[in-house]
């Protein structure tokens, strides 16, 4: 009987103290989903937590790789991830990893959660988990969707735009092993075509050649006058038989330079052979035998959607030194609608900045090619990355529906280097206006020389005929400006684009023009 006492008296006293316990299901639960949370932004700390500690650190080192791959892309290696964006292939890589991880990273928080959540969880605990779940798996597909969609609409861009069809004028390469296929300099023709409602085709009213050093960056551009008349071509191209002496449409205002993307292909559509946009064709032989330079590519921008481009943008920031009017016509004696202005750093909107570089009555096509190439110099300070990325889905919708080019896809890794060094090396202008050349009777050796003397200081080759001393921009005293302004001279476009505030303040005395409504 003692023995049996015994024996029994640790069974009672067990029975006593109760079965051991976990921590209460309320705790538990509140402890789950702060770890759950946790391993939605730390992957790999909900299995830590919940003792699966091989998986933890393996999600967890994968996850710190994937975040400093990220970092390096968006400091040291921001070239490496524009090579990527402008290549097809990579993007299409690119969205379906961004699908892939998004399906893992919901794998770690669902299987993260389970692991952590504690028996004896009641049904209201569940349910909330469940929305609180449901909410962070949310938050890890917003922003892979929101990759897939910006990849999706780069993808479409670089497909749409640059996609590699028939030129006359684009040469294959022959070593893709070095930019540009070695080429120390790089040619590019600027084409603003005015195409909107009401006029017959589209007429390249702003030509502009870029012309950039491979090496460092260094932009000049080159601005030719849209009246310009009697456009060469070079002797060995098919369009020097069909114009020996220049360019010419039956009439003068059809042979003028802007009319030559329109006029020229209608009159002699075969003439370059297969080419999905012999108008420009037609305009990079002639440009560049005019210049002196071998066009390599165009970028043609129809300013009918232009403002669509720097809405998406945010709007551009330019300076106004004199009244520039906003439509009339100088030929009918139609006043404008009203003016833009005197003042500094305008914020303006797309339909603003284009008004501001068509805005011609009363004043020079030389003042609007000046304007014209300040909205350049805008837009370029105006694409920061921050501005690119939180417009990109406008920006890359509104390019394919404005913008056309023969840039091939093959150098665009080539045009991310160079759009670095451009941007950082400043742009310098050549404007060839009316106090250099005779539009109706252009000197193109002259033009040549002066080509030359601007991208290659040192020699000084000599022009033709005697080039006049730069003309100094003046305040005038009247609204007008005078036009023109260092004619054949290299300027610092960011230096032409200045505020001047005795110009400014000269023309705000004298008061803004007339308007239609007075």
């Amino acid at each position: 009987m003692n023995d049996e006492a015994t024996t029994a008296a640790p069974h009672t006293g067990s029975s006593a103290q109760g079965p051991t316990r976990g921590p209460h299901p309320a705790s538990g639960f509140g402890r789950a989903l702060a770890l759950t949370v946790a391993g939605t932004v730390v992957p790999g700390v909900a299995f830590l937590a919940s003792g699966r500690r091989r998986l933890g650190a393996v999600v967890l080192v994968l996850f710190l790789l994937l975040v400093g791959g990220a970092v390096w892309l968006a400091t040291s290696g921001q070239r490496d991830a524009l090579h990527l964006a402008v290549d097809s292939t990579a993007l299409l890589w690119l969205i379906g990893g961004a699908v892939g991880l998004a399906l893992l990273w919901l794998v770690v928080v669902l299987t993260g959660y389970r692991a952590l959540l504690p028996r004896g969880t009641r049904g209201w605990q569940r349910a909330l988990g469940g929305l609180v779940v449901l909410l962070l798996c949310a938050a890890v597909v917003a922003p892979a969707a929101a990759v897939v969609r910006i990849a999706s609409a780069q993808r479409s861009l670089v497909d749409n735009v640059f996609d590699d069809g028939d030129s006359a004028t684009v040469a294959e390469p022959t070593d893709t092993s070095v930019p540009f296929d070695g080429k120390d300099e790089i040619n590019v023709l600027l084409l603003g075509g005015d195409g909107g409602a009401g006029r017959e085709g589209v007429r390249t009213d702003t030509v502009i050649v870029a012309n950039v050093q491979v090496a460092t960056g260094a932009t000049t551009l080159f601005s030719l006058p849209r009246n310009l008349e009697n456009l060469p071509f070079p002797a060995d191209s098919p369009l020097a038989a069909v114009y020996p002496d220049g360019f010419e449409a039956g009439s003068e205002s059809e042979s003028l330079l802007n009319a030559v993307y329109r006029n020229g292909p209608a009159a002699h559509p075969d003439v370059l052979g297969p080419t999905d946009d012999p108008g420009a064709d037609f305009l990079k032989l002639g440009v560049g035998e005019a210049l002196g330079l071998d066009i390599d590519y165009y970028l043609l921008v129809n300013l009918d959607g232009f403002s669509r481009l720097v809405d998406a943008l945010g709007g551009i920031t330019l300076n106004v030194n004199y009244y520039v009017p906003v439509n009339g016509d100088t030929a009918t004696g139609a006043l404008p609608d009203a003016y833009i202005s005197p003042g500094p750093d305008q914020h303006m909107s797309g339909t603003r900045a284009l008004d501001y570089a068509r805005g011609r009555y009363g004043l020079s096509d030389y003042l609007r090619m000046d304007r014209q190439r300040c909205v350049l110099q805008a837009i370029v300070d105006a694409a920061d990355p921050v501005t690119l990325l939180s417009q990109y889905q406008d920006l890359a919708r509104t390019t394919q529906d404005i913008v056309s080019t023969d840039v091939p896809s093959a150098v665009l890794g080539d045009v991310v280097d160079l759009a670095f060094d451009v941007k950082s090396a400043g742009i310098r202008s050549v404007v060839f206006d009316d106090t250099v050349i005779n539009p109706a009777y252009p000197d193109y050796p002259k033009i040549r020389a002066l080509v030359q003397q601007a991208l290659d200081p040192a020699p000084a080759a000599t022009p033709s005929s005697s080039a006049p001393a730069p003309a100094t921009p003046s305040a005038p005293l009247s609204a007008a400006p005078s036009p023109g302004g260092n004619g054949g001279s290299v300027t610092e476009v960011a230096d032409a684009c200045a505020y001047d505030p005795a110009q400014a303040q000269a023309a705000l005395a004298a008061g803004q023009p007339p308007t239609r409504g007075g």
